[in-house]
């Protein structure tokens, strides 16, 4: 915590307004702030709660001092009552009607008005009034513009049933591209043959037209195929409404994908960015940065250690977490499944260090941020960051690969490490044996290592002073301790072909 200023909260409350009080720049109508010697006492303590809530919450000491403190006063000075008696709702207005009747610059009234915005969520969190205030997801006007509503109705009603299986936080984030993945087809389409007036005048080419049409735009074959799916996914909801549907505009193949492999971090790569995590909280000053350093830190853990997608970090909650069982529970994942997650002490601990710090928010979400809910966004920048300052190249899903790739390593079985990742096939779980399973890498060296030794045996029977350097060679490598018998074995048959 700042060490606080030498002056008590409520002699500084007191100054400013007694300052208000007495400046002439005001109408005679408007009424003047009190000074605090007829302030309720409970109301300088819960200045100072609110001030003590903006540190938790990483706002600036200069910003609390001059800003965000004086504006609650200003609505306590004019409103003297208790502060549980206060309205949000109209108790503000006297404080607003004060600052524009200041006569300053339009941005000097914009950041006062949000400081007492600032001081209603307070209020409202003071009295448990928790409320999410969630964006309106956008407008798909744009994207069905043109079309006919004989397919427009039909899109939207498919809308509201893919939206229903997508997380409330998701939801502004994924309309624009289920809108525009959805009708990149059709809109194409009807710029080509504005004459189309239902689906069975859609023909074939018409399709395999677009494909070529987006290849000659630099599109990628992933994007054309996507659009593919989606246009049919379209066709089989019409279909299920009774609608005729050609079934060759279902059979048009996709274009050929590269097999990617999943990227992942050494061991190397992940001790860096973990000792970064470690740097920060270590050398973290103020409450708001001890509060950031633990977030960060508690959210990579989750995504190293766990394997957890950065969309369930963001969601989250209290009421998942069993700390004392090492455990943790992942609500309506990826395909609204739920499954489990098991936490290592290292992980428990950093989690309980965050919770500690964590302050008070609108909702029980585990990872707060300036007392709202924190967004993926935040968590991926500041990963994305402490990667750059050690020369890591580092992403949220590279540590989820990474505690896939090293838990196969390690001798877990891919059907345990498919339950712990949420993965619907083996065969994705499959993929990470193909990155980098270190049994596979043994099998090999160890194989290639025995067709050296019979290369060289082989290669130098004609010299006598090679065979004999060969052959105390093979004596030593069978005196090592650490040999399985396979290679024992596979030592004696070639000392054995050396002294025949």
């Amino acid at each position: 915590m700042p060490t606080p200023p030498a002056t008590t909260a409520a002699e500084r409350y007191d100054r400013l307004l007694r300052y208000a009080k007495n400046t002439r720049r005001l109408p005679p109508t408007l009424p003047r702030p009190q000074p605090t010697a007829a302030w309720p006492r409970e109301n300088v303590a819960l200045l100072e709660q609110y001030q003590d809530w903006l540190v938790r919450g990483g706002t600036s000491a200069h910003v609390i001092e001059l800003v965000y403190v004086p504006m609650a006063g200003y609505v306590l000075g004019f409103n003297l009552k208790p502060h549980p008696d206060l309205n949000p709702e109209t108790d503000f207005q006297s404080a607003l009607d004060y600052i524009q009747a200041k006569d300053r610059s339009a941005e000097w009234n914009h950041i006062r008005c949000l400081a007492l915005d600032k001081f209603r969520q307070f209020l409202r969190q003071q009295r448990g009034q928790w409320s999410i205030v969630l964006r309106p997801p956008p407008s798909w006007a744009m994207y069905v513009a043109g079309l006919p509503g004989w397919l427009v109705e039909p899109l939207e009603r498919l809308y509201t049933l893919t939206r229903s299986r997508w997380r409330p936080a998701r939801i502004g984030a994924r309309t624009p591209s289920f809108w525009r993945n959805h009708t990149q087809v059709w809109r194409w389409l009807f710029e080509q043959h504005p004459a189309l007036t239902a689906v069975a005048d859609v023909k074939r080419r018409y399709l395999l037209d677009y494909v070529d049409h987006a290849l000659r735009q630099e599109y990628a074959a992933s994007t054309i195929n996507a659009d593919l799916r989606c246009f049919q996914v379209t066709l089989l909801y019409l279909q299920e409404q009774d609608v005729p549907v050609p079934q060759a505009l279902l059979r048009v193949p996709t274009l050929k994908v590269p097999e990617r492999l999943p990227r992942y971090l050494t061991d190397e790569q992940v001790r860096s960015v973990r000792d970064e995590m470690e740097r920060q909280v270590a050398e973290a000053r103020w409450a708001a940065q001890v509060r950031d350093a633990c977030l960060n830190r508690a959210a990579f853990y989750l995504l190293w250690q766990c394997g957890l997608r950065l969309g369930e970090v963001e969601e989250l909650h209290l009421d998942d977490l069993d700390l004392p069982g090492q455990k943790l529970m992942i609500r309506q994942g990826k395909g609204q499944k739920d499954r489990a997650a098991y936490l290592t002490e290292t992980t428990v601990h950093v989690l309980q260090e965050y919770l500690s710090v964590r302050g008070l928010g609108p909702s029980d979400h585990v990872f707060i941020y300036r007392h709202h809910p924190v967004h993926k966004d935040l968590i991926h920048c500041r990963l994305k960051a402490a990667g750059v300052r050690v020369g890591v190249k580092v992403t949220s899903h590279q540590l989820r690969h990474t505690c896939a790739t090293q838990l196969l390593n390690a001798g877990c079985r891919v059907t345990s490490i498919q339950k712990l990742l949420g993965h619907r096939s083996l065969d994705t779980t499959m993929i990470y044996a193909r990155v980098h399973d270190r049994s596979l890498a043994d099998d090999y060296y160890a194989a290639m290592t025995r067709i050296e030794q019979a290369v060289d045996v082989s290669g130098d029977a004609d010299a006598p002073a090679a065979k004999q350097t060969q052959v105390l060679e093979l004596v030593n490598r069978l005196a090592e301790p650490q040999l399985n018998v396979e290679l024992r074995l596979s030592l004696v048959a070639q000392l054995r072909g050396a002294l025949a």
